[in-house]
């Protein structure tokens, strides 16, 4: 495998199927072969959740399958999951995991003492099953009670920004105590929107406001943003052409530029309606790291494709050969992907 190939694996967080190491065929071959950067578990099939188990069905068994694919990737890898609380919930109590509580009822309590109590809980279940990064915490605003996937699912700490930074911040620290990486999401700021990002284009051009990037900056500027997620929302003001995910604009310039954030800058799921009912592989996955994005997320979940990392790979390969990414750019991504991955 060229050293270019190599470096390309590391842009990628992928989702896969199996409970058990000798079902995990496809995702094993991408860390042993591809040496991808990270994975992401999920407890169910999202398209249609009745149909099958995805990774999770208990914690020794959890255990022993993110020891065997550590194993297998052979050097520091990230292993993800969305464990926010309440609603978005991989490890639940039906599968033998301690319970927990969402943003929004941490936020309607308002005692960060307690949330971070919460919050540790959480990060020691993780810690014990080998997971090192969790896509939370949710620093949102409550903007529109109408949002579906946010005030939806109970998700936000509060409207108020103040609040949601104090509750943030004690969720980080929780985690951090335990060694554990967080991310913030969702950039720019997903809480105005009036739908979801998961079934197609979402335009908060005129529901957003500038309120929506205080709790990014100031957990950027208190040091406390170990990496970013992007929001698939489109915004005439901030890009009149490309969602903020693909949009140079917002991630390295407001992103990057304005906040001073240094971290790894990650996708949300590439494979959500926003970006897959608009763009085909081919035009996102470059562009998204044009855009400034280190890494990449195929949660590989709103339809499975155990082919999604080499198809990914050759496509950055391409972008690169043509001239349209550069080494050194991928390298950049690179070194900041490896130190969020830690030793």
């Amino acid at each position: 495998m060229s050293a270019l190939r190599d470096q390309l694996g590391q842009l990628l967080l992928v989702g896969f199927r199996g409970t058990r190491l000798e079902d995990c065929g496809p995702i094993l071959r991408d860390l042993r072969e591809l040496r991808i950067g990270g994975i992401i578990l999920f407890d169910q099939e999202m398209v249609d959740p009745s149909t099958r188990r995805r990774n999770v069905e208990s914690p020794d068994q959890l255990r022993t399958l993110v020891a065997g694919l550590r194993a297998a990737a052979g050097r520091p890898l990230l292993v993800a999951i969305d464990q926010e609380g309440g609603r978005v919930n991989r490890l639940k109590s039906e599968y033998g995991f301690p319970p927990s509580v969402s943003h929004e009822e941490l936020g309607r309590r308002d005692d960060p003492a307690h949330t971070y109590r919460e919050a540790e809980a959480t990060a020691r279940t993780l810690a014990a099953a080998g997971i090192n990064l969790n896509l939370a915490p949710v620093v949102d605003l409550d903007a529109n009670a109408a949002n579906p996937i946010i005030k939806g699912k109970g998700r936000s700490f509060s409207a108020d920004p103040a609040t949601v930074i104090r509750h943030a911040t004690a969720f980080i620290q929780a985690y951090r105590a335990h060694g554990i990486r967080t991310c913030l999401k969702h950039f720019p700021g997903h809480g105005s929107a009036e739908s979801d990002t998961h079934h197609g284009l979402v335009d908060v051009t005129s529901t957003w406001s500038e309120r929506e990037l205080e709790p990014f900056r100031e957990l950027v500027r208190a040091g406390l943003a170990d990496a970013v997620m992007s929001a698939h929302v489109f915004h005439a003001g901030l890009d009149p052409q490309h969602p903020a995910t693909l949009s140079r604009a917002v991630i390295s310039g407001l992103l990057r530029q304005s906040l001073g954030f240094g971290g790894v800058a990650c996708s949300d799921d590439m494979e959500m309606g926003a970006i897959s009912t608009r763009y085909g592989l081919e035009e996102s996955v470059p562009a998204a790291i044009e855009a400034g994005l280190d890494l990449l997320c195929f949660g590989n979940n709103q339809r499975y494709d155990p082919d999604i990392a080499p198809k990914a790979i050759s496509i950055l390969e391409r972008a690169v050969h043509s001239g349209r990414l550069s080494e050194a750019r991928i390298a950049a991504s690179v070194a900041r992907i490896r130190a969020l991955q830690g030793p």
